[in-house]
């Protein structure tokens, strides 16, 4: 029986910071990885183009994550953004930084990203052991000493839980990382899809499958409420919405979901004018064309695939001229372009889910060091933790630094 270090569960990139960082301190370190390929999940992260990280600084970044970003004070102040770029450089890796502060691989290919870490990790000596499924962890007087794999014992003073969530559960993030953790005394903070599309009752959205909108406002609306909002891009499918503001607000509405309330979501289509600077440019296309078909004026207000869902909505003969417009009919037009409304009757699966909300409470977790409150030596990093963020590069570099940190303070203490 060998005896290591540092045991690390999950070869994604939450997992192989905190090798690399364990191995470069001086760790024995051994990387268990059930799956027969190391970061299946990175490889297809933004669609296969990796979003690596956010140019934003630690007090923004923090007002991006759920449900207590200041959790991740520490481990950003030991690793942050611009370490994760740099060391990726150092291997080889062009870096672009894009709009909204996210930086990708100038190549467009999330296995640059991969590949560097595991020639950073290899380098430092680490052990990577794949299709090594953990079944449990072995605890002696309240204390880690080792991990059962494919039936076999590895021995470690140091485990660190790095399995993921559930999201994408075919590239291995099944949600067996919770058991684990659960069979040693923590508590699992219910597990649910998040960055996750929307499916919408009735017709109207699939009517508009493959239609993309730019700089319309989204609103979620909970039991007549509104509880949030986001601004940007959005798309419709097959069973509702997606695209980047939809999965934004989708944390709220699944949580809301589960609660059983009334969800709804309105798109401003025109976000851009009030209630009132829109009546007047109506006003004005109208009389401007007063004897042309209203399907046709349409055109200067919506995308074309929009016009006939608008008009059978609004009930309105699409060959009546504009001058036979009424107010009443006006008003109709300019509520709807105001609030496009649709319910809400469920969501995606985690097969379609960008993350995971839930998992190890943070309050069961020490921030300064990754490790658990309940079992010495038990370390937890990345997708597992309670922790989740919107899109943008947020959620892996809340993997890089608190894989970074958990690896470093396992030895610190060897």
């Amino acid at each position: 029986m060998k005896n290591y270090d540092i045991i690390i569960i999950g070869a994604g990139p939450a997992g192989l910071l905190a090798a690399g960082r364990a191995a470069e301190l001086g760790g024995k370190v051994l990387v268990l990885e059930k799956m027969r390929q190391e970061g299946r999940k990175l490889l297809i992260t933004g669609k296969g183009r990796c979003n690596i990280t956010n140019s934003a600084g630690i007090g923004e970044f923090i007002k991006h994550v759920f449900p207590k970003g200041r959790f991740l004070r520490n481990a950003f102040s030991g690793f942050y953004s611009e370490d994760i770029i740099e060391l990726l450089e150092k291997y080889g890796v062009d870096i672009t930084l894009e709009r909204g502060g996210r930086y990708f691989p100038t190549r467009g290919k999330a296995s640059d990203i991969l590949e560097a870490l595991l020639k950073w990790v290899n380098e430092l000596n680490v052990e990577i052991r794949v299709g090594h499924r953990v079944e449990k962890l072995i605890i002696e007087n309240d204390a880690i000493v080792g991990v059962q794999a494919n039936g076999q014992d590895f021995r470690a003073e140091n485990v660190i839980l790095a399995t993921g969530g559930k999201s994408y559960p075919a590239t291995g993030s099944n949600g067996d990382g919770y058991e684990l953790a659960k069979a040693v005394g923590h508590s699992i903070e219910k597990a649910r899809p998040s960055l996750v599309p929307l499916e919408t009752a009735g017709g109207t959205a699939q009517k508009l499958q493959g239609l993309a909108l730019k700089n319309v406002r989204a609103v979620i609306w909970v039991n007549d409420k509104k509880v949030a909002e986001d601004f940007g891009e959005m798309l419709f499918t097959h069973f509702g919405l997606s695209g980047p503001i939809i999965l934004t607000l989708s944390r709220t509405v699944v949580d809301a979901l589960q609660q059983q309330n009334k969800v709804e979501l309105t798109i401003d289509l025109k976000p851009a004018l009030d209630e009132q600077k829109l009546d007047k440019r109506l006003i004005r296309d109208l009389n401007e064309n007063g004897k042309k078909k209203i399907s046709n004026v349409f055109r200067s207000w919506l995308p074309a695939s929009l016009i006939p869902v608008f008009i059978e909505l609004l009930e309105i003969d699409p060959d009546k001229e504009c001058h036979q417009i009424s107010s009443k009919e006006r008003k109709q037009i300019r509520v709807l372009l105001k609030n496009f409304r649709f319910t809400i009757s469920g969501h995606r699966s985690f097969k379609e889910a960008i993350i995971t909300a839930g998992g190890i409470p943070t309050n069961e977790i020490s921030q300064k060091t990754m490790e658990s409150k309940i079992t010495k030596g038990l370390y937890f990093a990345g997708e597992i933790i309670d922790l989740d963020a919107e899109t943008g590069g947020y959620n892996l570099q809340i993997a890089y630094s608190t894989g970074w940190l958990a690896g470093d303070s396992c030895m610190k203490k060897v």
